[in-house]
């Protein structure tokens, strides 16, 4: 099918029939901003940038967040040698100076200013090799409009020749030559001149956005009322408490106000006496200075003990775990001296430290607070708390409400040498040359800052770096100081004083400032260092996140190097701790689980980066399934079931039994039990693991539950509960599912490993576990528990699976699922090469990126020519007149299915993403020669397969981009 035939039915479809089948890529789209699907303005216009060959802006409104959201697309392009222009104004004096100089910055993109009256325009204009795309509505180049606001946009294709677009084309001309060139001297001329519109600088709650307040001389409580958290926050503590429980765990992303959240609940307790226990004195008087603001009350209430202050008898308490902790203060103070007390950071209270100063304690309540409640030294925080989580909101729920400074975060190049890119063993000189330094400063520049001035952080891998780099940095005209563990408390209480005041421009430090230091000005984060944990990745990103009235946003950038735990970026950003390679895969080219105004954004070679250390990870090592299976453990204090790591979001149970089997065996390798099954009870679960778990087909999970549940059931039973699940209950499928309980499915190898004998009996019209499995039921609790445990897993991840059609778009099936959830009649994976038409149906099976070791007989020019159109090739040595070949030419005609999957390389497995059902183009047909390894020429058929389905832009990119 040709561009201009799908162009048209895609119009039709549009403005005519909705019900005309066409692809969906060429259709008329309304573009809004959907919270509930994640779909935004933004994420069409990213695709769109990224595959056209030029663009044209038409935008009265631009500010600095929205043209972040596009600066490392802009920064492709122009390394591709793509330009665009954009047309913006001065319309309402909106646009900032500052934005302007961003502007300026971007060296691929020409902007001119319209002095138009009453220029609103809205449009943006990219041309295609193909074809002309519009998307015009009532977005202008916002972070807010692109992302958040309910806003109306269309999105429209266009031949070249298209009446409609030359229009545009023509009206966007006559404004361009008649308007101003965005020069320096224009900018400053317009500083000069330029009057901020009032109503953009309106603050928030106080109790969102703290810091813009002064001190209360009068010491009067403020009335201030709890954000929308707080308030949850604190009805969740209350029922902790009148549920008679005594401790209770607060769960809250750096920024969120936990001293706040706290101090209103001490508010609502209204305790005799309270101790506020934290790690660091400068945290001490912030903290007593919030709960002064919240409480009010005479100034001697609230007291210090740390150092040489000593006001124990105070009703408030606020003191560092290094002065009440030792033996002279712990015996001054009575055991029950506060009935109230609170643990800041308290996911470091495993320290002898703290369990000396819990111990001493008897309060009626004791509440702990930590961003990180995840730790590596073996402590169990949660058990301290008596598993009592009283809140929990992660860094994504609390950009969702508005809580945090958002945030944009680029993933950006680090510098490569001509021995290579940086990684964990380059050489320390080689970390502050002049070309990284001259690297780092152009990347800063370019990605920018929020407000006025820069304070910034950051983060290097090294003592001598951070002392080096502050060193170069000065030479070049900023204003650095390096702080490490070698500097003193006052140090660096100056020197974060001085980059509040805008006495310099950046602290650099190498990990003293992950956690515990509060610098609600800065507004660039810059990590210099490979990702050690995601726990400190979100601790040094959270450093940006307070909100402060200085600044909008915060940037991020990170220089990505050949480390081996660039994995953990798309981690730690999105929470994903499942260890499932795809699912990391799919955080990084979907970012759309960022929610609010903030973006991730990755330079193509740093994304490619990234890809490369996920293909090079090994996630299911047992160190690292270890720790995610004791930091669940920990969280629920016992032993967790397939279906908690599933509602924990921890490990994907599949990845557990794709190395291990069962999940049975995976606890005895951690000798957390002892064995719990007979030989012929692991087969069974062995096949239910491997088989069932994965959720793919809902059908034999509905039946094993109802199996479960009655030792027999009728057909007509089963039937009936397939129905009410509106799934496909076919004859076919039905005999499938025998086919696979009865094992009869499978090949000898696999039949031997799940016991050899049915698992489940069908007998006429009754259904029925095997004599053994049904004694094991009855005899073993702990089978049946696992049993039941693995189906109500599997039932859950069958929720990522339509049930009314054997395959669901864009999920990942292997050679075998494809046999089965096909109905055919046994296992064939073995026999599929590339392709197999048997029962109906032809699954075709492509690498993309085919290795360099690929015989070029087998290596054929396969690929997408559209997301509509993909270029397919038989096996060498066919031709059109071999039987196989005309099966697949006339599968219409023959009404066979041809189902086409699809993965990006040998890396991914034996998986592959199904895009969906596909039909030869028979005007797209031919028949040529390739080389085989003996350099003969033998036969191959090429043709085009026209998708019933366009492919969702996000998976295109990713499988047809090269990577390194």
């Amino acid at each position: 099918m040709n561009f201009l035939q799908n162009l048209e039915d895609s119009l039709y479809k549009g403005f005519i029939n909705q019900a005309k089948p066409s692809g969906d890529r060429f259709k008329p789209t309304l573009l809004i901003n959907n919270t509930k699907t994640n779909d935004t303005v933004l994420n069409s216009i990213t695709e769109e940038l990224d595959s056209c060959q030029s663009f044209l802006f038409s935008v009265a409104f631009v500010t600095e967040s929205g043209l972040a959201t596009l600066k490392t697309h802009l920064s492709d392009l122009n390394r591709k040698g793509i330009k665009g222009r954009i047309l913006t104004s001065t319309f309402l004096n909106f646009n900032q100076p500052k934005v302007f100089k961003e502007l300026m910055k971007i060296n691929n993109v020409e902007v001119r200013l319209s002095s138009m009256k009453g220029f609103h325009s809205k449009g943006y204009i990219f041309s295609h090799q193909t074809h002309q795309t519009l998307i015009v509505g009532s977005s202008n180049l916002t972070a807010q409009a692109l992302k958040v606001n309910y806003e109306w946009n269309v999105k429209l294709s266009s031949h070249e020749n298209g009446e409609l677009v030359h229009h545009f084309y023509q009206q966007f001309e006559e404004v361009w030559e008649n308007a101003q060139p965005l020069t320096e001297q224009w900018i400053t001329s317009y500083e000069q001149c330029y009057i901020p519109i009032e109503y953009r600088k309106e603050l928030k709650n106080v109790a969102e956005f703290p810091e813009v307040y002064t001190e209360n001389p009068l010491k009067e409580a403020i009335n201030i009322k709890p954000n929308k958290m707080q308030e949850a926050a604190l009805q969740q503590i209350q029922l902790v408490r009148e549920a008679g429980n005594d401790k209770g765990l607060v769960i809250s992303a750096t920024g969120t106000g936990k001293t706040y959240l706290s101090a209103f609940d001490v508010r609502s307790f209204a305790p005799k006496r309270m101790l506020f226990i934290v790690h660091r004195e400068q945290i001490l008087q912030k903290a007593k200075s919030d709960f002064i603001r919240i409480m009010g009350g005479v100034e001697s209430d609230f007291g210090i003990l740390s150092g040489n202050l000593r006001e124990t008898d105070a009703r408030y308490l606020f003191a560092t775990i290094q002065t009440i902790s030792k033996e002279a203060t712990l015996n001054q103070l009575d055991s029950q001296a506060f009935d109230y007390i609170l643990i800041d950071e308290v996911h470091k209270a495993g320290a002898k430290s703290y369990q000396k100063v819990i111990e001493h304690f008897q309060p009626k309540f004791l509440m702990g607070m930590t961003a990180t409640p995840e730790r590596t030294d073996d402590f169990n925080i949660y058990e301290l708390f008596d598993y009592n989580v009283a809140y929990e909101i992660r860094l994504q729920e609390a950009l969702e409400e508005d809580m945090l400074c958002p945030f944009h975060y680029f993933g950006v190049t680090d510098v490569e040498y001509e021995e290579g890119v940086i990684d964990e063993a380059t050489a320390f000189s080689k970390l502050i040359t002049e070309e990284r330094v001259a690297h780092l400063l152009q990347k800063i520049n370019y990605y920018g800052h929020s407000g006025e001035k820069v304070r910034g952080l950051m983060f290097c891998s090294r003592k001598e770096e951070a002392t080096k780099l502050s060193e170069e940095l000065n030479r070049r005209g900023l204003k650095t100081v390096a702080l490490t563990g070698q500097n003193s408390q006052e140090e660096r209480i100056l020197y974060v004083d001085r980059l509040e005041n805008g006495i310099i421009d950046y602290i650099l430090t190498v990990d003293i400032f992950n956690e515990g230091i509060d610098i609600p000005s800065v507004n660039q984060v810059v990590m210099l260092r490979q990702t050690q944990s995601s726990i400190i990745f979100i601790q040094q990103l959270g450093r940006g996140l307070r909100k402060h009235g200085s600044k909008e946003f915060v940037t991020i950038i990170d220089f990505i190097g050949n480390y081996k735990n660039n994995y953990l970026i798309p981690v730690a950003l999105s929470g994903e701790r499942s260890q499932n390679k795809d699912n990391i895969r799919r955080r990084m080219k979907d970012t759309s689980y960022i929610r609010g105004i903030s973006t991730v954004n990755f330079e193509e070679i740093a994304k490619n980066r990234v890809f490369s250390a996920i293909k090079k990870s090994n996630l299911s090592d047992m160190k690292i399934l270890r720790e995610a299976y004791l930091e669940l453990k920990n969280r629920i204090g016992h032993i967790p079931q397939l279906q908690d790591f599933i509602q924990h979001n921890s490990i994907d149970p599949l990845v557990i039994v794709q190395k291990y089997t069962t999940y049975h065996h995976f606890l005895l390798k951690l000798k957390e039990i002892n064995p719990l099954v007979t030989v012929y009870e692991e087969q069974v679960l062995t096949m239910l693991s491997l088989e069932i778990l994965n959720g793919k087909r809902l059908h034999e999970i509905l039946l094993l539950e109802l199996l479960i549940e009655k030792e027999q059931v009728t057909m007509d039973i089963y039937e009936q509960s397939i129905k009410s699940h509106n799934c496909t209950s076919n004859l076919e499928t039905l005999a499938s599912v025998q086919r696979v309980l009865d094992l009869s499915f499978f090949n000898q190898g696999p039949r031997k490993k799940y016991g050899s004998k049915p698992l489940v009996v069908f007998r006429e019209n009754s259904i029925y576990f095997n004599e053994d499995i049904q004694e094991s039921l009855k005899k073993n609790t702990s089978f049946r528990a696992m049993l039941m445990d693995l189906v109500m897993g599997a039932n859950e991840l069958s929720k990522n699976y339509k049930c009314d059609q054997a395959l669901t778009l864009y999920k990942k099936y292997t050679r075998k699922d494809a046999c089965r959830l096909l109905n055919w009649v046994s296992d064939e994976s073995s026999t599929i090469y590339g392709y197999k038409t048997k029962h109906g149906s032809c699954p075709i099976f492509v690498t993309y990126h085919k290795n360099d070791a690929v015989e070029s007989s087998v290596a054929y020019t396969e690929g997408f020519i559209s997301p509509e159109i993909f270029k397919w090739s038989t096996r060498s040595n066919r031709t059109l007149a071999s039987g196989e070949v005309k099966t697949i030419i006339d599968a219409a005609e023959n009404n066979i299915d041809v189902h086409l999957f699809i993965k990006k390389d040998d890396d991914e497995g034996g998986d592959f993403y199904y895009v969906g059902q596909a039909l030869p183009d028979k005007e797209n047909i031919e028949q040529a020669l390739m080389t085989d390894k003996n350099l003969k020429e033998i036969p191959v058929v090429h043709m085009h397969l026209a998708l019933e389905n366009t492919v969702e832009s996000k998976l295109y990119h990713y499988i047809t981009s090269e990577e390194n």
